[in-house]
């Protein structure tokens, strides 16, 4: 049960503004998470050519180390969030960018390695570059949650993902400028140069309240389980973002399958439909908040990008799409639809009190991403008996029905005041 505490507000940062320190260094943040968190997804096919692999083998190599990688955000969502709650929402952003900076950099020397095989290598350190990038997301959109005051709330964190999405774009450029190898050590330096920019940041006001009240457990995640109306919201939080990642982790990753599946003659880039999905993700994040502002709910603005995510969805594997210039049009219109993301991520931040807010708001996102695992997995599966487009479908049916059953449930969040704790 949710309990109100603290007589007053903090007097230093409700007031923050939009364009406040906090906030564009959040959004900076969430540009190189987003530029270090696609690459392999960009660089997958060229990567393991230069390692010898087969085409079958990078499809199904290419598949596991995702899921490495995806892993290691399952794993780091619960880390952070929890570090988050007990120790702050700046330890995550400086603890999380050094882990996967060193990580990326790590990657940029795969060719060179010989003291192990370079797969398992190459394996090893997205997991680590996982588990360092699960931390930025949730804990930045937790501090300017916390910051901004109620009514800009979602215009915040909607600008914080909108800006920060475009660095799936710069990563697509930065591959094609240099090669995959030069991308990993740019995305290292711009972890590192992102490091120094956040010594200016303070630490947000209610969480430092908090401290201050020695009887308040913090970042507890197994409190999640042993309450039902807690584990409820919880587990609608991480229903909503269901869809983003299938289209992500599926349509767009595999589209080169598809394309294939579909008889499109031209060969399909899975980095450049990625990097579509994600201009078009931009866009619709920065539309979100927006969006729900002007219906005065996070519900209705979440379903209704929902709802085109399916709708394009369903055309891009069913309409019989004949070219690669379509293909990557519907990737940008699905990825406007799952521009909830921003939203989704701030959902979980205001669902819950502020001793379990970074650890809800760091580990939802991590869990919809460590779901991925699943979704590869089925659709490798049902592949050979129900065919490539089939297979797809199926996974993206569940995906879309859990979503719309979780936002169409779960409690409206829209203007809430955040000073409460979790009892």
């Amino acid at each position: 049960m949710a309990v109100p505490t603290f007589p007053s507000r903090p007097q230093i940062e409700p007031q923050a503004g939009l364009f406040s320190l906090p906030v564009i260094v959040a959004a900076l943040g969430y540009f190189v998470d987003i530029y270090d968190l696609l690459l392999f997804g960009i660089v997958r096919v060229p990567s393991l050519k230069d390692l010898g692999l087969t085409p079958d083998q990078i499809s199904t190599v290419g598949a596991s180390i995702i899921n490495w990688q995806m892993g290691g955000l399952l794993l780091g969502g619960i880390l952070w969030g929890v570090l988050g709650d007990k120790r702050g929402r700046l330890s995550v952003l400086f603890g999380s960018i050094i882990t996967y900076s060193i990580a990326n950099i790590a990657c940029g020397f795969i060719k060179n390695v010989t003291f192990m095989d370079p797969v398992t290598y190459y394996a090893l350190m997205r997991f680590v570059a996982g588990v360092g990038l699960a931390g930025e997301l949730g804990a930045g959109i937790t501090l300017v949650s916390e910051i901004l005051p109620t009514e800009k709330r979602a215009i915040g964190t909607s600008l914080v993902a909108g800006i920060g999405l475009f660095g799936a774009v710069v990563a697509y450029f930065t591959v094609k400028l240099f090669d995959w190898q030069m991308a990993f050590f740019v995305g290292g330096g711009l972890g590192v140069g992102l490091l120094l920019l956040r010594v200016g940041v303070v630490e947000s006001g209610m969480f430092t309240n908090v401290t201050e009240q020695k009887h308040v457990n913090r970042g507890d995640f197994f409190s999640f389980f042993t309450n039902a109306n807690r584990l409820s919201r919880y587990l609608k939080c991480i229903a909503i973002g269901l869809p983003t990642w299938f289209v992500i982790g599926i349509l767009a990753t595999f589209s080169n399958e598809f394309g294939k599946a579909l008889g499109i003659a031209e060969e399909i880039q899975p980095g450049l439909a990625i990097m579509w999905c994600y201009v078009g993700l931009a866009f619709g994040d920065l539309a979100s908040g927006f969006i729900s502002q002007a219906f005065e709910s996070r519900r209705k603005s979440v379903a209704l990008l929902m709802g085109i995510a399916l709708i394009f969805g369903l055309v891009y594997l069913y309409f019989g799409i004949n070219s690669a210039t379509v293909l990557y049009g519907l990737c940008l219109a699905m990825g406007f639809g799952i521009g909830y993301w921003a939203m989704f991520v701030t959902i979980g931040a205001e669902q819950f009190g502020t001793n379990l807010r970074a650890t809800a708001a760091t580990t939802v996102p991590n869990m919809v991403r460590g779901l991925v695992i699943p979704m590869t997995l089925t659709y490798q599966a049902l592949k050979p008996s129900l065919d490539i487009i089939n297979a797809g479908a199926v996974v993206g049916l569940i995906s879309f029905i859990l979503g719309f059953y979780a936002i169409l449930t779960i409690p409206e969040t829209h203007g809430k005041d955040l000073n409460y704790l979790e009892e």
